[in-house]
């Protein structure tokens, strides 16, 4: 007996095909991955050829300030998770109050906070610094601390206006669907990307020096 094309349909094997967006996000991050080696290329190499000025720079860095600053990045990460947590349960809004039963744009909304408090943090970072005659041009030194540091803060800032994106697009839909879930998901992609490149950032700049 042969069987028909319907039942040969229902007997098929299910194909479970990767997500397009989330595979083209992994593969850009990997473009950035090379951009960021890059900087830490340049920055290694001037750093060897004037260990003098890398000794008077340094000096001027408020280790703990940077430290207190890079864990509130740190724990924005934990929050985005969260976040990423209550999108795969199709859970855009918070149940109550109980932080256990925050939706996404709760935890995505802490995690723009934490974002913006480091960003802040650079800035005032940045007045310091300069205030101390560290510019961009100063010399080697300068150019390797501010664009090293600065292109990261650029990506710290593209990855707020992002969540600011997938926050409005949750309260602009009506149902919250495994795709808007695939929005939240691909941001905290880039998120954990840019807090792991800077943790990096940290441990050469500030502690290795």
């Amino acid at each position: 007996m042969t069987s028909t094309p319907l039942a040969a349909s229902i007997n098929a094997p299910t194909i479970n095909r990767p997500n397009v967006v989330a595979v083209g996000t992994i593969v850009w991050l990997g473009s950035e991955v090379m951009f960021f080696a890059g900087l830490f290329a340049i920055y290694f190499t001037l750093r060897s050829t004037s260990p003098e000025l890398w000794a008077a720079g340094t000096e001027k860095f408020d280790v703990t300030f940077a430290a207190v600053n890079t864990s509130i990045l740190v724990a924005s990460s934990v929050a985005c998770q969260f976040g990423v947590f209550a999108a795969e349960r199709l859970q855009p809004r918070r149940k109550s109050w109980k932080i256990t039963e925050w939706g996404m744009i709760e935890w995505f909304f802490v995690t723009y906070a934490m974002g913006a408090i480091f960003v802040v943090g650079q800035i005032y970072e940045y007045a310091i610094l300069t205030s101390e005659f560290v510019w961009l041009n100063s010399d080697a030194f300068g150019s390797a601390f501010y664009l090293t540091t600065g292109f990261h803060g650029l990506h710290v800032i593209g990855g707020l206006i992002a969540f600011l994106l997938v926050i409005g697009r949750a309260y602009a839909v009506k149902n919250f669907t495994h795709r808007d879930a695939t929005s939240a998901i691909v941001v905290s992609y880039y998120w954990h990307f840019v807090d792991v490149v800077w943790i990096g950032l940290f441990l050469v700049i500030y502690i290795l020096q």
